[in-house]
């Protein structure tokens, strides 16, 4: 079951990362603008997050297992449509609706492991298993999108679909249906759903076009998205089967994992992007070369599995999270120095230290977000977390392109290094907050 489980986190892993590496091949045939580029990457991330809450709460009402098969195959379905996109708007289109299946199956997959297995030393390790295939995922995924998209990019779609069937038919055999894995009370709580939805998605679209529409169209949208938010609090308050209990919130772990795997997302996020386009676009490196370059960060593949669980039982969630979130800081300034003619080994640092801050920030994070929680609500402790994750690459995505538009076109290097400024803050930020919980720990 695990091994199934893994296989659908490397999934999503490869099919984000795969897809980000071949951005300026897709560019190229299709005619995208920077703007429209971006929008490749964020459909994904508008429905992956905007969905993610009622995809978690769904998992937990109708059985984690048949959510998780029914999306997967809603995700093969679209995958291959992206494939065959002979516009940005088709291809667009497929991206945001292979979000919206991926905002299921994901907690849907999370929360069979935490359901699975004892909450202890046996969960952790499972966790930390299944985050570093994740982040195996997404290493390998930077370097088979780099070749595949050498020769084709719709390869990149085709290939992923062609692993969710793989998975789908070991799926059906091999994860059990358990009587305990869906509520009795199966409610569904539509106008928390509509409104949540509505919230976060217009929160996304306003940050993901900030850059690109006026600052009174932002703000309106903005505004939007925190009035649905508003409204969802006063449903969710009143509700007889809310979709969010509003209890779960004042776990202060839980919410400081959630505030720090967003800034840790965006910061990644954001440097990636800004990685691919320095490599690709200033120095003219090709998908190859970029993915190759990239690769060391698959270091957390390695050590999320072996070093992390060691460094939890000896010192604890907190502090190897606060270390693994220092380290990004440090990655990131590495890079600063960048120019047109450095060398491969000057960028390697921040590669591999970026690889073992992930390691050691994201699995320990899983962990805490989803401790102590109640198994009738695990899906939605996933979905929380996991719309942090997205919502933070959004706010991560948009904010490095708002930065490197507004530099101009006349210094690319210059903007870019402008734009590093966006996972520096992110990182400390995030940094800063876990460091307030650990010594919130320290002080009972």
């Amino acid at each position: 079951m695990l091994f199934v489980l893994c296989g659908a986190i490397f999934l999503e892993g490869i099919n984000v990362a795969m897809l980000n590496v071949a951005l300026p091949a897709i560019r190229a045939e299709l005619g995208l603008s920077t703007g429209e580029l971006q929008w490749v990457i964020s459909a994904y991330v508008l429905g992956y997050g905007g969905f993610m809450l009622v995809g978690g709460r769904a998992a937990d009402l109708f059985g984690r297992r048949r959510m998780f098969l029914v999306w997967l195959g809603v995700f093969l379905v679209v995958s291959a449509l992206g494939g065959v996109a002979d516009s940005g708007g088709m291809l667009i289109a497929a991206r945001f609706v292979a979000g919206v299946a991926a905002a299921v199956m994901t907690p849907a997959g999370l929360s069979i492991i935490t359901t699975s297995f004892e909450e202890g030393p046996q969960r952790n390790q499972a966790l930390l298993v299944y985050s570093g295939t994740a982040a195996g995922g997404f290493s390998l995924g930077l370097v088979l999108g780099g070749l595949l998209a050498e020769v084709n990019w719709r390869l990149v779609l085709f290939v992923p679909a062609v692993l969710a069937l793989v998975i789908l038919v070991l799926a059906v055999r091999l994860i059990p249906t358990t009587p305990a894995e869906q509520a009795t009370d199966r409610r569904v709580d539509v106008p928390g759903a509509v409104t949540i939805t509505g919230a976060i998605m217009l929160l996304v679209l306003g940050i993901e076009r900030a850059a690109h529409v006026s600052a009174g169209l932002t703000a309106a949208i903005l505004l939007a998205g925190l009035a649905l938010l508003v409204l969802f609090v006063l449903i969710e308050r009143k509700s007889p089967a809310p979709l969010l209990r509003l209890g779960i919130l004042r776990s202060g772990s839980l919410v400081r994992a959630n505030l720090a795997g967003l800034l840790f997302a965006a910061a990644f996020f954001g440097f990636q992007f800004i990685a691919v386009l320095y490599l690709q676009e200033l120095r003219g490196w090709s998908s190859m070369q970029t993915s190759l370059a990239m690769l060391a960060i698959g270091a957390d593949a390695i050590l999320a599995p072996t070093l992390t669980p060691r460094l939890v039982t000896r010192f604890g969630n907190a502090k190897v999270i606060l270390g693994g979130l220092l380290l990004a800081v440090l990655s990131y300034v590495l890079f600063l120095p960048i120019g047109t003619d450095t060398v491969y080994l000057a960028m390697f640092p921040t590669m591999l230290i970026l690889g073992l801050s992930f390691a050691l920030a994201y699995g320990p994070l899983t962990i805490v977000a989803t401790e102590g929680v109640d198994e009738s609500e695990q899906g939605l402790a996933g979905g929380l977390l996991y719309t942090s994750f997205q919502f933070g690459a959004a706010l991560g995505l948009a904010a490095s392109t708002a930065v490197i538009v507004a530099a101009g076109e006349g210094d690319p290097l210059g903007a870019y290094r402008a734009a590093l400024s966006v996972p520096i803050v992110a990182a400390v930020l995030a940094a800063a907050f876990s460091a307030y919980g650990l010594r919130k720990e320290s002080l009972r």
